[in-house]
């Protein structure tokens, strides 16, 4: 199967949410690369995965296989962990216990680098293999000026629209992100295809993932980062978390609640019950397969500062106390060469990670179904620069990320059940800025 299951996504949005308790429980400092040692180049050497879909987990079984067998100076052996336990896993195991090299969720990486579980890879990986990660990998991976992390493959988020149902009640729809819908051109569609609905309910937003979730900072971030906003800015949420702008967009956010399917049984789209979902690439193949020639790819509105998604997936390090680290960088430097990413992509739908895969994807290159997405991922912004000119943000490269996203979607989800915005968003900010103050900004050194 290609891409990621509606339930895959329940389960990721938890993995990453429920350790903040203990993620941000130990403090530290330094930059994560205590005890950490370039080694022989030879020898065995351990690697910690997390078990996603099947598929998933044979590339990764299939890679260490051809890694072993194409030269004899390292053996690699590779433990796979039920990626709902995964990042709790990682969490709760001590530095040095943990493996050579290890895969992570991109925003967890500043909390394991403060917490002295992840070392810079830029001594261990090739220049080429970083050279061929694309601008938005690099982004999710780099922190303090340092890069600790590269992924196989990225994420994207965007508009699905049914051509049929649009056509049908006259919508004209933007065919390119310079031709994205402005927040109330939106709505106006929203009203204009509600009018030709039975039941008026003509978006999903994926309501029934849980918008108190990782999917609520993932997918509705893109809205306060194109009205001006951001979760986080010199250490303070207050004042741009909760700016006018931020405040304005999230009360036009709340108007859509209406027209929105509540998208119970994970079906509003494939049924052809809405005109819109608002979701990501993961659901390309199911949304493709149901659609057919009716599915067309949209940007995310335009809140002021041009439309915005967001990014970042699972990326690979090396473990802070790890005693092979040249040994390590071999097999990075293997699991993200072509034949591997490709057969990731392929197994799992996600945007590669690397430029030479990305650029011959058969969904994402020009030409492509998905080019929109790669298009968006072409314009990364990382995590502080967010202008009109760029659209894939990074989510805050932070160790105080965990608590961000458990309040900003906390606030999403208390707004979209009625909550005054301004109120959600400035108690969100509040609790924010708090646990930084209790946690000296979180700095990595």
């Amino acid at each position: 199967m290609i891409g990621r299951s509606r339930r895959r996504i329940v389960r990721w949005s938890v993995a990453l949410v429920l350790p903040v308790t203990v993620l941000t429980a130990c403090g530290g400092d330094g930059d994560g690369s205590a005890g950490s040692e370039a080694g022989s180049g030879k020898g065995s050497i351990s690697i910690w995965a997390h078990q996603g879909q099947a598929s998933e987990a044979k590339v990764l079984q299939d890679a260490v296989k051809s890694f072993n067998s194409s030269q004899n100076d390292v053996t690699a052996s590779l433990k796979l962990i039920p990626d709902a336990d995964y990042t709790r896993t990682i969490t709760a195991t001590d530095a040095s216990d943990l493996p050579d090299v290890l895969e992570f969720d991109g925003p967890t990486m500043a909390n394991f680098i403060y917490n002295k579980k992840l070392t810079s890879i830029s001594s261990f990986v090739s220049s080429k293999t970083v050279d061929n990660a694309t601008g938005g990998i690099k982004d999710q991976g780099t922190a303090d000026g340092k890069l600790y992390g590269l992924g196989m493959y990225d994420s994207a988020l965007g508009l699905y629209g049914n051509k049929n149902l649009l056509d049908t009640a006259g919508v004209d729809y933007p065919k390119s992100l310079s031709e994205a819908w402005t927040a109330d051109e939106f709505f106006n569609a929203l009203k204009t295809l509600a009018a030709k609905d039975s039941d008026g309910k003509v978006l999903d937003i994926q309501e029934d993932t849980g918008l108190g979730t990782e999917w609520g900072t993932y997918g509705f971030s893109p809205i306060l980062w194109s009205a001006g906003g951001k979760l986080i800015q010199d250490n303070k949420a207050t004042g741009v978390m909760d700016s006018p702008d931020a405040v304005d967009a999230f009360e036009k956010f709340q108007s859509w609640k209406p027209y929105t399917d509540p998208n119970t049984g994970g079906n509003a789209m494939t049924s052809r019950r809405v005109a819109l979902s608002w979701v990501g690439h993961w659901l390309y193949p199911t949304y493709s397969k149901a659609l057919g020639d009716d599915l067309v790819i949209m940007p995310l509105p335009d809140f002021g500062l041009g439309p915005k998604s967001g990014q970042g997936s699972w990326a690979w390090g090396v473990g802070a106390q790890s005693k092979n680290g040249d040994a390590a960088g071999k097999f990075l430097d293997f699991l993200l060469n072509d034949d591997n990413v490709t057969a990731m992509t392929n197994a799992n739908g996600a945007p590669p990670g690397t430029k030479s895969v990305l650029a011959k994807s058969p969904l994402y290159k020009s030409g492509g179904p998905l080019q929109l997405f790669a298009e968006q991922l072409d314009k990364p912004c990382g995590d502080t620069d967010i202008t009109k000119s760029c659209v894939a943000v990074t989510r805050p490269v932070t160790a105080g990320y965990p608590v961000i996203t458990t309040q900003f979607s906390s606030a999403v989800n208390a707004i979209w059940g009625g909550t005054d915005p301004k109120s959600a968003l400035s108690k969100a900010a509040r609790a924010i800025d708090q646990d930084y103050a209790d946690n000296n900004d979180y700095q990595l050194s």
